[in-house]
């Protein structure tokens, strides 16, 4: 299991899903309308590592984190 986290003002509880790379992440949120409008502006890390690629393999254990922009002063 992969458990993904929402940070942030994402008001979504923890998943823990039965994935193997970010592509089936992405096509897993993208059916909730609102994690749709989240996913064009989030950072995504793997392990608190941040990645670029959905192509990212991941494995059981590992931690995905959603981070959507922040404003701050």
């Amino acid at each position: 299991m992969v458990r993904v986290e929402f940070l942030g003002p994402i008001q979504k509880e923890a998943l823990e899903l039965e994935i193997t790379n970010l592509s089936q992440l992405a096509d897993i949120l993208q059916e909730d309308d609102e994690m749709a409008e989240w996913l064009q502006n989030c950072a995504v890390a793997v392990n608190d590592t941040l990645v670029a690629s959905v192509d990212v393999a991941l494995k059981n254990g590992d931690k995905v984190s959603l981070l959507p922009p922040v404003c701050g002063g």
